[in-house]
């Protein structure tokens, strides 16, 4: 396809990142051409973008010119650039402790538990890890107030899965070496590498911001997603502790375990897998709409687990949508709260992709 056309507020035409990638030993980089692509609402206005923007930046880094950086600096993915680092045995035994908090859980169930762990999921899985850091810090699929924008991300350090910058720039790194040398989680290496084994090798990256900062240079100029990349595991204990006085104040001792029980450990490890399950189960079985370059695929069930996120394929095919459900019947609530966002006034530049059966091409193809 050539050119497409959204409605917007006037902006430039916007060049995708110019990616220099240095994670599979060689370097690699690329240019993409975009498919159709509207904004919601509408305007009069009509800008030409040429290329396909995973993000907005503009930092230099992001300018297309190539910066020198420090081996040391140098983020390694992948199973051939992790694995030989050995088995990261603090995160290894962290996601022990929290898969036998979750099994303890079970053993302490009520109604009110249940309903405190599922408002606190909604919060961190679909507000923080899908709207958020994946539909609004990764890819820049519409945007709010700054305010907002952070709001959201503390909302997505509940889900355990780190700061904005490691998922921001993990992420990003995921699709320009989708289900290829360098991705850090392709099950082209080995279903349960792409769901859990790529954490629990090699040096953790969480605080590698050097070398994070090469795919997220709009992460590193802001000084609260620095500060909470740093901190990221202070909201997850604050809640611990609110939900142990809490519960304690309210139902004695046992009943404040158990509320971090369910509202910590159990809440986490379901968030976990549910997000890994993109990593895993949509490159492995599914539909595919889209001749992507990738494994990508659309798969109904992780999409009702993870709020709309296991169009995997549509995403892969438009990765700057922030509407992966195209089809009437593809629920994709993430989007939806994106569209009372837009409805309140919070939410605009809203972009989503347009699919047309007579032509379906992903975006760059």
């Amino acid at each position: 396809m050539g050119e497409f056309r959204f409605s917007a507020n006037p902006i430039p035409p916007i060049r995708y990142n110019e990616v220099w990638v240095d994670v599979c030993a060689i370097r690699v980089r690329k240019f993409y051409r975009m498919a159709s692509v509207v904004s919601v609402p509408a305007r009069t206005e009509t800008t030409i973008v040429p290329t396909k923007p995973l993000h907005d930046v503009t930092e230099p880094a992001a300018s297309g010119r190539v910066h020198a950086v420090a081996a040391r600096a140098q983020v390694k993915m992948g199973r051939a650039a992790t694995v030989p680092d050995g088995i990261n045995w603090f995160t290894l035994i962290a996601m022990s402790a929290f898969h036998v908090g979750a099994v303890a859980a079970l053993f302490f169930f009520s109604w009110q538990r249940l309903a405190v762990s599922l408002v606190l999921y909604v919060l961190a899985i679909n507000v923080g890890i899908g709207m958020c850091y994946h539909r609004l810090l990764t890819h820049r699929g519409y945007h709010v107030p700054k305010w907002l924008e952070y709001v959201m991300t503390v909302c997505a350090t509940l889900a355990l899965e780190g700061g904005p910058m490691f998922w921001v720039a993990t992420h990003r790194v995921h699709h320009q070496l989708s289900d290829h040398e360098g991705d850090p989680h392709t099950p082209r290496e080995g279903g349960w590498w792409a769901h859990t084994g790529w954490m629990l090798f090699g040096e953790s990256m969480h605080d590698q911001f050097d070398g994070l900062a090469r795919y997220a240079p709009d992460m590193k100029k802001d000084r609260f997603h620095m500060w909470l990349s740093e901190y990221h595991w202070l909201t997850v204990t604050l809640s611990g502790v609110l939900l142990l006085a809490g519960g304690w104040y309210f139902g004695g001792p046992v009943n404040g375990i158990a509320m971090v029980l369910w509202g910590v450990f159990l809440r986490v490890t379901v968030g976990l897998h549910t997000t890994w399950l993109v990593n895993s189960a949509t490159h492995l079985w599914g539909s595919r709409r889209f001749p992507t370059k990738d494994d990508s695929r659309n798969s109904f069930w992780v999409a009702l687990l993870t709020g709309g996120e296991g169009w995997h394929n549509n995403h892969h095919a438009h990765p700057v949508s922030a509407r992966h459900g195209l089809k009437w019947y593809e629920v994709d609530p993430n989007f939806w709260g994106i569209w009372i966002l837009s409805k309140l006034g919070l939410a605009r530049n809203i972009k989503v992709a347009q699919y047309d059966p007579e032509n379906p091409r992903p975006a760059g193809m």
